[in-house]
């Protein structure tokens, strides 16, 4: 049976090989992820169709290929050919995908751990497997403070420090290259990921062909973190998640769309597509950048769904398992610099979106309350990026104007929403 590349989306006609889950030789159960293969958008596992063993594979870990081409075979059958695989010598085993494959050459070490089992592979996240791979870490060495024993991220990139350093007075010196001890400065050059390309192409592209301007006001962020803090026990009872921000913010951006449909839209040629559902991205950070995962019909849902679909989805993010269901067909993004910080930015559009709203960081700043008095209050700048060849300035000042009131009346928000 032949493992073809799957049908990954509309717009991604290739992707790369991330891993090989699976060595030649190897028992492969039905429905069991052979490969991962890293897209623009996603990572994915591909699963075999068929029990057997996984006899070629033709392409190897960084090469591109394409929607429909074939990547891999399973041959089905019984248990022998497994056993007669583990009878060989090591060398014939290593030596049989080479002569096949010349491109897919590997140093010893790569091709020892070709026979290893599964059971003895180490268990770590596709990040972490990625950057082991990338920075030519053998994972069996790697510790992790992990309860379950699954390497992440963080430990492929401390465990990578001390070698390096070690290996420096190593090898023996060598004269230096009259530019370099000129210089006299270190530096690391590292291959931008598949996704890091893309989300780069896309964001100077959206900056070329949108005529993006920025809106901004401030919110009195009072009354949310009161009401959060009279609700929370009752909310978490009843919802078992925490009644965070975001929720807020989601439910006053669909009233304000609502009212505001030119944000909630798309330039198709020389064509306005108003969309009439309400499918809000959250910007999440992830291991290999920003990703931009959907809670869909953000207007149908109360307050404890949305935040439930936001905790599962940065939690898929984090382990590199979103879909390419998760990411695609958003009408509006939120964005949430103040995560990390972030007194004011200005968001980039996520196109073909015209409008994107951006939070940051919650800081107590002086107010005047009136003529007379002043007090310190819990403010938060908001940022409106919107694209001006459909939306007006008064469209987007009354839109972020309308997200500000709603928030400083956060009851107001089980009438509009």
């Amino acid at each position: 049976m032949e493992i073809k590349v799957p049908e990954l989306a509309e717009s991604i006609t290739e992707g790369t090989i991330a891993s090989w889950l699976k060595q030649p030789g190897e028992q492969v159960e039905k429905g069991e992820a052979i490969v991962e293969l890293e897209t623009d958008k996603v990572n994915i596992e591909v699963p075999s169709d068929e029990a057997g063993i996984l006899s070629e594979v033709m392409a190897a870990e960084g090469d591109t290929v394409r929607v429909g081409e074939t990547i891999a075979i399973i041959t089905a059958g019984g248990e022998a050919a497994p056993a007669q695989v583990e009878t060989k010598q090591p060398t014939e085993q290593a030596k049989a995908p080479v002569a096949e494959q010349p491109k897919k050459e590997q140093p010893a070490a790569v091709a020892a751990t070709e026979k290893t089992s599964l059971a003895d592979r180490p268990i770590a996240s596709p990040a972490a497997r990625k950057l082991a791979r990338e920075k030519g870490i053998d994972l069996s060495q790697v510790a992790t403070q992990d309860p379950l024993g699954r390497i992440r991220v963080q430990d492929v990139a401390t465990f990578e420090v001390a070698p390096r350093e070690q290996a420096k007075p190593t090898p023996p010196p060598a004269p230096a290259p009259t530019t370099q001890a000129a210089s006299g400065k270190p530096e690391e050059r590292i291959k931008m990921s598949r996704r890091r390309k893309t989300i780069a192409n896309r964001l100077v592209e959206v900056q070329q062909t949108a005529a993006m301007l920025t809106t901004f006001n401030e919110i009195d962020m009072s009354a949310v973190m009161s009401l959060r803090k009279r609700r929370q026990e009752k909310f978490v009872k009843d919802n078992e998640v925490k009644l965070g921000f975001m929720s807020f913010f989601t439910k006053a951006a669909v009233a304000a769309l609502k009212k505001m449909p030119y944000l909630n839209a798309e330039i198709q040629g020389d064509e306005i597509v108003l969309k009439k559902f309400y499918d809000i991205g959250i910007a999440v950070s992830a291991p290999d950048g920003l990703v931009v995962p959907v809670v869909r019909d953000a207007d149908k849902k109360n307050f404890g769904e949305i935040e439930k679909d936001i905790i599962s989805l940065a939690v898929k993010a984090r382990d590199n398992k979103l879909g390419l269901s998760d990411l695609t067909g958003g009408t509006f993004t939120i964005t949430n610099g103040g995560t990390f910080g972030s007194l004011m930015s200005t968001p980039i559009l996520n196109g073909p979106q015209v409008a994107i709203l951006g939070m940051h960081a919650i800081n107590l700043r002086p107010v005047a309350i009136d003529a007379e008095r002043m007090a310190n209050r819990p403010m938060m700048y908001v940022a409106l990026s919107y694209d001006h060849r459909i939306v007006d300035g008064k469209e987007a000042v009354t839109f972020l104007k309308h997200i500000k009131d709603l928030l400083e009346d956060p009851e107001s928000l089980i009438f509009e929403a």
